[in-house]
């Protein structure tokens, strides 16, 4: 007889953890991912400024499981779920795959949220993949080469101000990198300006920064901000954003107009459209971020054999970090091993084990919330270094890392600061071709197609 057959949508926390749980199940478990990859995203920002290379921090999914006999990994991207077929769709380039399931796990995660003004992408990019890093890291480097050339000190401040939207972990930490990027790393390295002159400024609709670890420490948090030379602009609502500026609304109803090139977007998720699919065909409902709202076992409404976990759930309590997706990962995988043993299913809701929030504000300082403890400094620096090399996958990873924080907060030095015109304009060129375009081009034909975008 065949194994159960567990299909899993993803190679993100959720996705890797679920398969790396069911090692010992007797299942057959195929992995289906639209990267080669499993990203520890927490770090991108760090691959976006310079520190780190996205080797370090994305190392081969095929790598991870090589050991694991009960896992196939494909890579592909998923277009299609039939609820009642049990069937998962997903192509790589042009060739298109069926793949059946006696269980199905979907952690095909979350993209960015420009809260229905999806063109401010173009000139803003967001932080959810190493593309977005890369991008992001040709927009910060292009924007001081352009500025070296640049005679017209009005054209000269607009390409030396930097804008970060979102004063969450990933805004905080890329507003102070880039402030320590120009303020350290760059020094003595142009002579037409001194690159120390650059603005770096964060807007937020909140009243405080890092809104999730409290008042005490949004509050230090933006001190250290503000120390550093970051400008922080809280309860203020960005209405506009182009190539040349950002406009915001403040606390007091002003437009306030920011002449900025360089613009990162680290505001809000917007849940995988596959969970829009899961909703059309079974009763389940979205979120306004259009997460799918789970039943308490990470289930669909009578469809026990389809959980859903990571940054596409809805489960109230649960952030969207990493160990939510881990935690996810494991109760699923438990309850899927119990069902094939034909052991009784525990009727225990899943339950999320808070274990702390750290964000880093600049070199040897950081901020760390563990149910009532909390502090900041060197010391939560420390402790953020350790617990993220303790989650990169795999020693290589761990060794790289450790090498390139060395060389960046010892010294002042960036090792990653290679960038390509590629890097810098692919996005918006593959944007431009349309969907279905890349066996085209490497079959020498053009054009693509204008079908909605979908990510699996």
């Amino acid at each position: 007889m065949p194994k159960h057959h567990v299909v899993i949508i993803g190679s993100g926390f959720g996705g890797l953890f679920a398969a790396k749980a069911l090692r010992r199940a007797d299942v057959e478990i195929t992995l289906i991912a639209k990267t080669s990859h499993h990203l520890f995203q927490p770090l991108l920002y760090q691959v976006a400024t310079g520190i780190l290379s996205e080797g370090s921090i994305a190392p081969a999914t095929r790598e991870i499981l090589r050991k694991q006999d009960n896992v196939k990994v494909l890579h592909g991207l998923v277009t299609g779920i039939d609820i009642e077929a049990r069937t998962v769709t997903h192509r790589m380039h042009d060739a298109q795959i069926t793949t059946s399931y006696d269980s199905l796990i979907v952690a095909a995660g979350a993209g960015q949220s420009y809260f229905g003004n999806d063109h401010f992408s173009t000139f803003a990019p967001g932080m959810k993949s190493i593309d977005d890093a890369l991008e992001l890291r040709a927009r910060i480097f292009w924007a001081f080469e352009r500025a070296e050339r640049e005679t017209d000190p009005e054209r000269q401040r607009r390409l030396l101000t930097f804008v970060v939207v979102g004063a969450g972990p990933t805004g905080v930490e890329m507003a102070g990198q880039i402030r320590e990027l120009a303020s350290i790393t760059l020094r003595n390295q142009f002579k037409m300006f001194d690159p120390d002159s650059a603005r770096v400024i964060l807007i937020d609709g909140s009243s405080q920064v890092l809104p999730p670890f409290g008042e005490y420490l949004g509050r230090k948090t933006q001190e250290s901000l503000e120390r550093s030379g970051v400008e922080v602009f809280l309860n203020s609502i960005v209405t506009d954003l182009n190539g040349r500026s950002v406009t915001y609304k403040n606390a007091d109803g002003e437009l306030v107009t920011i002449d900025s090139t360089c613009k990162v977007w680290a505001a809000g998720v917007q849940g995988n459209v596959l969970g829009k699919s899961l909703a059309e065909q079974t009763d389940a409902e979205l979120d306004r971020a259009g997460r799918v709202i789970v039943l308490p076992d990470m289930t669909l409404p009578g469809h026990p054999e389809v959980t859903v976990i990571g940054d596409l759930a809805f489960v109230p309590g649960v952030p969207g970090v990493a160990q939510g997706a881990i935690q996810e990962a494991r109760y699923v995988a438990a309850r899927i091993a119990d069902r094939v043993a034909g052991r009784p299913l525990s009727d225990q809701p899943f339950k999320y084990h808070d274990k702390g929030s750290m964000a880093t504000i600049s070199k040897f300082s950081a901020v760390v919330k563990v149910g009532k403890v909390q502090f900041t400094g060197f010391f939560a620096w420390v402790a953020w270094l350790g617990l993220h090399l303790l989650y990169i996958a795999g020693f290589k990873g761990r060794v790289t890392t450790l090498l390139h924080w060395v060389l960046s907060f010892i010294g002042r030095g960036r090792s990653e600061r290679v960038t390509t015109n590629q890097q810098l304009v692919g996005r918006l060129a593959l944007e431009s071709l349309g969907q279905n375009v890349t066996a085209k081009l490497l079959r020498g034909e053009k054009g693509g197609t204008n079908e909605p975008r979908i990510e699996g």
